[in-house]
């Protein structure tokens, strides 16, 4: 048996192979971890912070507590800042409306301008993703009189409720209209009318949501006069029904306009309407509305003109436009171009009055932040140097200063950064450099303070509240001490991040999850968690929830787990990393993941008769790629909702990074798993929602039948009516981990051998 040094010694010699790493947990004796206690227990669940506004003077903040003076309620408590001074503005008992018992559950809340009334978001209910469907209340602080919106609307059928800014009014959707609501006299004012199952104003169909992040679908003007929104027309939008066989003793079908890669889409256009009522403006948006996106739309600084961005149907090209709202006319200001796909600008940001607005390009290899002239369009680039900005953070004019979160010498960690919003100063970290991981803020008005959340890999969140630029801690809201303590007790291995080189100068990052008594000398079962596609990436340092813990159960009872990122995925390492799997979804990225596994397997402590490799959605659709085309490296492979083939997915995801199957038949057919099931030999667990509204569980029974026809021997568990996430109903979590973790164990059987 070696020591301690010795193993340390050939570990690091190990790791040298493959690129440098970094150290992200140790091992500690303790219990097991069990199923049970990740799926049916509170133990491991970490704290929540909020939902926390910062007041507009940026220097308290509200956030909801349980009520002192209730088991069940809730207050909202005002902190000052800098003192950690503590208010309750609105206490449970403020929050019980008449004839009722209980306290309304907060769901979520805003402020009105004045800060004299709150408007509680409750009842909530799910739409696609996020519960954005619910009851809203006008509770007023001065004489705590409570007013309940939408008049004779059902329960749960208002969305996205917002104050005027000047004034007492509140805008709403209900039920695919704009109303506007005055309080507390609760006078009603219609402002659409046309709304249907097919026409929706002010607010987006499913693709619309899932692939541009689009669910609030109005603006109000800054003066309060007028709304602007969007309208969709889908009625020519092909339907996709899903059915519920479970819930009634026949079946219930429902319908989704779904539109398919290579079908028709919504047509979209932009509307002014005053909030007295009135005729819609319709701004006169160029191009087919069926074939553009108007993936972005808000008020332009001022009440007379909005700005848009329109993405053409390939969207490798984004036309930033002006609107007059009166009179509907619309001019191009900036024109972005990618020979392969661009990425919504969602960090635009008014500067000057109005005169400038920022703008993030990749225009010269890296994500950037350029400052954009209102009368020319021309962009001057300030944040130079050979690295991404990530995202925008905040925007602090009157200090000259742009804050943006940056990892230029690790694409798997994130840190604040700032620089002069004038380019002539080099960017300054501001997160403390001792300080690895993943870290995320929200600036408060001002940039003098802010929430930031850090965690790590292995290691649950911390919020705090911390002063800007300096970053001192102030006061901790969340120590995640509770979960931290249960986390000590358990064994835990080794978590190193490395390297691995591919050949052709292309080095892959990764991690892998050391079982808690490795020894060097031995040969472990090896897992690979993987997804590969633009939408995300697995190899990050920071928490991972109960995907972590589960990777952390597997480790304990003697595997090997490991996770690569391959080229293609939102890395941040640069343009030509992220667009060279353009029109090869499923080909690339299953090429490099194939490299990366051949090198990894070269690693004397891996069994290369015990390779399995596991993945959710395009990890799913990964999984199948890997087994299909690659059977000489893996043996066992779990597929959980994959797309099967690229044709069943929506027409915003898939033709963003694949082109329209029209002009890329190929690509479509070569990058579907569905097209190489020939090479199946090994075993395979395929794992499918039947009630999954986004990869439909249409994609698994075609897979089926092409298995079925080609003689192929499989496994396949459906979970009725379940979503793409499988987590609906009682025990469902619980119940599909443990048949993954039995998989695993029948045909990857676990712990080391001798070599």
């Amino acid at each position: 048996m070696l020591n301690q040094l010795t193993k340390y010694i050939v570990y690091t010699a190990i790791v040298t192979l493959c690129g440098g790493i970094h150290l992200a947990a140790q091992t500690a004796p303790g219990p097991e971890l069990t199923l049970e206690r990740v799926f049916s227990s509170d133990e491991l669940i970490p704290e929540t912070f909020g939902p926390a506004r910062w007041l507009a003077d940026g220097s308290s903040y509200t956030t909801v507590e349980p009520s002192a003076a209730s088991a069940v309620g809730q207050d909202i408590v005002r902190y000052d800042a800098a003192t950690g001074s503590r208010q309750v503005l609105v206490s449970s008992a403020r929050l019980i409306p008449e004839g009722h018992t209980t306290a309304l559950e907060i769901d979520d809340y805003r402020w009105s301008p004045d800060g004299r009334f709150l408007l509680l978001f409750t009842n909530s209910r799910r739409v696609w993703r996020q519960n954005t469907r619910g009851d809203y209340w006008v509770i007023d602080r001065e004489t705590w009189a409570m007013h309940q919106l939408g008049g004779d609307a059902r329960p749960s059928t208002l969305m996205f409720a917002k104050f005027a800014p000047t004034g007492r009014r509140v805008a709403y959707v209900r039920e695919h209209n704009l109303y506007v609501e005055a309080f507390p006299e609760g006078q009603v004012q219609q402002l659409t009318s046309d709304g249907s199952d097919t026409l929706i104003n002010g607010t987006f169909d499913w693709v619309y949501e899932e692939e541009l992040g689009l669910r609030d679908g109005y603006r109000w003007s800054p003066d309060g006069r007028f709304i602007a929104y969007w309208q969709l027309d889908s009625s020519e939008v092909r339907n996709f029904t899903l059915i519920n066989n479970t819930d009634s003793l026949y079946p219930q079908l429902v319908t989704i306009p779904y539109p398919k890669a290579g079908e028709r889409n919504s047509s979209g256009r932009i509307g002014v309407v005053s909030a007295e009522g009135g005729e819609t403006q319709w701004m006169e948006v160029p191009g087919d509305p069926s074939n553009h996106y108007i993936a972005r739309m808000d008020w332009a600084y001022s009440s007379e003109t909005i700005v848009l961005q329109q993405l053409n149907r390939l969207q490798n090209t984004n036309r930033v436009m002006l609107a007059d709202a009166e009179t509907g006319e619309v001019n191009t200001l900036l024109t972005e171009l990618d020979e392969a796909w661009l990425d919504v600008g969602n960090d635009l940001r008014w500067l000057n009055t109005g005169a400038e607005f920022t703008w993030v390009s990749e225009r010269d290899g890296w994500r950037h932040v350029y400052r954009v002239s209102r009368d020319d369009g021309d962009p001057i680039l300030i944040t130079p140097g050979d690295f991404d900005v990530i995202s925008v953070e905040a925007v602090d004019e009157p200090g000259n200063w742009l804050y943006f979160i940056a990892s230029p010498s690790n694409p798997t960690q994130r840190y604040l950064y700032r620089t002069a919003l004038d380019g002539q100063t080099e960017p300054e970290r501001l997160t403390p450099a001792n300080a690895a991981g993943t870290h995320r803020y929200d600036i408060a008005p001002g940039a003098s303070w802010a929430f930031h959340t850090h965690s790590s890999f292995g290691t649950p969140p911390v919020v705090n509240v911390v002063r800007l630029p300096s970053h001192e801690i102030v006061r901790t809201p969340v120590t995640n001490a509770a979960l931290r303590a249960s986390l000590s007790t358990l064994e835990r291995g080794t978590v190193e991040f490395f390297r691995v080189d591919i050949g052709q100068e292309v080095e892959l990052d990764g991690w892998r999850m050391m079982p808690p008594d490795f020894d060097p000398t031995k040969r472990y079962p090896i897992l690979f968690h993987v997804y590969g596609e633009p939408a995300g990436q697995t190899v990050l340092d920071r928490w991972g929830g109960d995907r972590y813990l589960w990777h952390l159960l597997l480790t304990q009872r003697g595997y090997l787990v490991v996770s690569v990122d391959n080229r293609g995925t939102p890395a941040p390492r640069g343009r030509a990393w992220r667009k060279s799997i353009y029109r090869q979804i499923g080909i690339l990225a299953s090429a490099d993941q194939a490299a990366a596994a051949r090198a990894i397997l070269e690693w004397p402590y891996v069994d290369p008769a015990r390779v399995g490799i596991w993945g959710w959605s395009g990890g799913g659709s990964m999984t199948l790629n890997m087994m299909f085309r690659h059977p000489d490296i893996y043996q066992t492979g779990i597929s959980v909702a994959p797309v099967t083939n690229q044709r069943f997915y929506d027409t915003i995801y898939q033709e963003r990074y694949m082109g329209l199957p029209s002009d890329n038949e190929a690509g479509f057919t070569h990058g579907s798993p569905i097209t190489h099931v020939d090479g199946l030999e090994g075993n395979l667990l395929l794992v499918h929602g039947t009630g999954d509204d986004n990869v439909h569980y249409q994609s698994s029974e075609a897979l089926v039948n092409a298995l079925i026809e080609k003689n192929k021997v499989f496994t396949m568990m459906a979970y009725p009516n379940r979503t793409h996430s499988i987590r609906e109903g009682e025990n469902t979590s619980r119940h599909l981990f443990e048949l993954l973790t039995r998989y695993l164990e029948q045909h990857l059987p676990r712990g080391p051998s001798l070599q």
